[in-house]
């Protein structure tokens, strides 16, 4: 029997191994795959578990934007029911963005506070960003020094005013310090002068919401963040990228040498404003899903290296603000609640075009993994995280709200569907059920 005594083997016909689908026998030992053999090896372990025939091995899906909201803000989304989603979804690693929580993650103690209300709730590995805002540049490098794995900022009002957005001048001096740790700066790109002059979103006209959010925010937002980058030298992140003109500006910048990456979101892949109904909140979000021309020219940067990941941006609020019975749109809490099912509306909608598994993976578990510097995570290879998924890669369903296990049954995924099941999912070789808490808080080192 081949390598050392292991506590758990995996036997699949199908697996994802370096990008490449091959038949594999797994060892795990303390949390890491130590082997990694011909299918059918025997494999000296105390667990054998063999997939079935329709079911594929991939890595735990990395997603790097995630709004869990606690504490401060619990009743919109907290650890235990965001992670409880993540799991099912087959998410095995996720990062906390430092809002809408309270105190936002602006500071080492506002780290530390976060970390308390986290530890023993998570179903899954967790870390951590932190923030930017005109107040607390001086306290950046304590920040990065406490473990986050960088910083995010607005342009434009954050939507909460404890987390007010960095002018010109400020996110220059925010990049420069950044540069100096080698760190990495999130932005939320959409340009209040060009939002400040869109038409006013009243009433449940989606178009009009879309109108008042125009693309030429988000490119104008992506031109500042460029040549700021260029002249600073800072790696920069552009979150939540929507737009055909944000994708062009983006590819130039990489041809030219700027240090950029790119995420977009699978409300913006598999969702189009075309075939959004008037009055339905639970699609809001900032920027807006946009039409199938914009979707289009995002899976296009997608396949040439434009943009890097795809992540969900998962936002959720209370159903009394996302003001479901009147159908608002300027006055709904902007936000997609997608965690527990971006995976599997990204995977189904790829699969249609005819994309691979291993390049959706590469989309969702390595790439998000690489951007972070989490290079155990998101991959099967000796040395890594033993975090694995058994997923029936053709089982379609419906998404019904008695499988939702995020704080509130409000998604637009609601009704969809889904090709794509997650039957069982391992955290560090431990199968994750309804009752395991097994996560543990990440920190990187600068």
């Amino acid at each position: 029997m081949p390598g050392p005594f292991a506590e758990l083997a995996v036997h699949a016909r199908r697996a994802i191994v370096d990008g490449e689908e091959r038949p594999v026998s797994l060892a795990v030992r303390l949390g890491r795959i130590v082997g990694i053999h011909e299918f059918g090896t025997a494999v000296a372990a105390q667990q054998q578990w063999t997939l079935a025939d329709d079911e594929v091995l991939i890595p735990g899906i990395v997603d790097t934007h995630v709004h869990i909201n606690e504490p401060g803000r619990t009743e919109w989304e907290g650890f235990d029911t965001a992670t409880a989603a993540a799991a099912a979804a087959g998410v095995t690693t996720l990062i906390d963005m430092p809002l809408n929580s309270l105190p936002p993650t602006l500071t080492a103690a506002a780290l530390a506070t976060k970390k308390a209300a986290a530890r023993g709730r998570c179903r899954v590995d967790t870390g951590f960003w932190g923030g930017a805002v005109p107040t607390n540049l001086d306290d950046l490098p304590e920040l990065f020094a406490a473990g986050v794995f960088g910083v995010k900022c607005f342009l434009q009002d954050s939507g909460v005013p404890e987390f007010p957005p960095l002018a010109a001048a400020e996110l220059e001096r925010a990049m420069t310090v950044i540069a100096g740790l080698d760190g990495l700066l999130l932005v939320h790109a959409e340009d209040p002068a060009v939002l400040h002059v869109s038409p006013t979103p009243l009433g449940r006209d989606y178009q009009a919401f879309v109108a008042s959010r125009p693309d030429t925010a988000e490119a104008a937002a992506v031109r500042t963040v460029i040549e700021t980058s260029r002249r600073t030298g800072c790696r920069v992140h552009i979150v939540h990228l929507s737009s055909a003109a944000g994708a062009e500006l983006i590819r130039q910048a990489k041809a030219d040498g700027v240090p950029i990456t790119a995420e977009t979101c699978p409300h913006y892949l598999t969702l189009a404003a075309e075939d959004i109904p008037d009055g339905r909140p639970q699609y809001k979000c900032c920027p807006p899903i946009r039409g199938h021309a914009d979707q289009e020219a995002l899976w296009a940067a997608l396949l040439d290296g434009t943009i890097d990941i795809v992540v969900t941006d998962h936002s959720p609020s209370t159903p009394e603000l996302k003001i479901l019975d009147v159908g608002d749109l300027g006055l709904a809490w902007g936000g997609i609640a997608g965690l527990q099912f971006g995976f599997a509306a990204t995977l189904t909608e790829a699969r249609r075009r005819g994309i691979s598994l291993p390049q959706v993976l590469q989309w969702m578990s390595r790439g998000p993994a690489d951007l972070v510097g989490l290079p155990h995570k998101g991959r099967l290879t000796l040395g890594a995280d033993a975090d694995l998924i058994a997923l029936a890669v053709d089982e379609t369903y419906t998404v019904t709200t008695d499988l939702i296990r995020h704080k509130h049954p409000v998604t637009p995924y609601l009704g969809a569907q889904l090709t794509g099941r997650v039957r069982a999912c391992w955290l560090r070789g431990t199968r994750l059920d309804d009752s395991t808490v097994a996560g543990q808080l990440l920190t990187q080192r600068f």
